[in-house]
């Protein structure tokens, strides 16, 4: 890792904490991707569905504009099914629901305003993450 990826991700967790900071300070709302996205599918109230399509169009928009604009930055080496890709995505969403959050939502609002519950679920996001690297490297899997 060179001093350069360092600073960039210095940057990246400074914008993303000051975001959040702003949606919090200006709306009042804690950004959690999760809450954002059931709220957007729920039937949003006319007061609720504009924001939360923007905030999740500009999460889209970003990511192709990162794509297009610095495809290296989103390389991987890992050679994963669709099927793999799609299980996985499905387990993140289960898991955001049954632990009424996300990271984002409790790794960076939940742990900055101290709420224990936010504490516990990000410690608990982070070590299962790490026991299923461990486990499925240890059967031999490609992560």
């Amino acid at each position: 890792m060179s001093m350069t990826d360092v600073v960039w991700a210095l940057l990246g967790g400074a914008l993303i904490g000051l975001s959040a900071s702003i949606m919090l300070l200006f709306h009042g709302r804690i950004t959690g991707i999760t809450g954002i996205v059931t709220g957007l599918i729920q039937a949003p109230s006319q007061r609720e569905g504009p924001w939360r399509a923007l905030f999740i169009g500009g999460l889209l928009l970003g990511g192709a504009l990162l794509a297009w604009l610095a495809p290296a930055t989103l390389a991987s080496s890992l050679d994963l099914s669709a099927g793999t890709l799609v299980l996985a995505g499905l387990l993140v969403g289960f898991g955001g629901r049954w632990g009424s959050g996300c990271t984002s939502g409790h790794g960076v609002c939940g742990i900055s305003r101290l709420s224990p519950r936010s504490i516990v679920a990000t410690l608990t996001f982070m070590t299962t993450g790490m026991l299923t690297v461990y486990v499925v490297r240890l059967l031999g899997g490609a992560v």
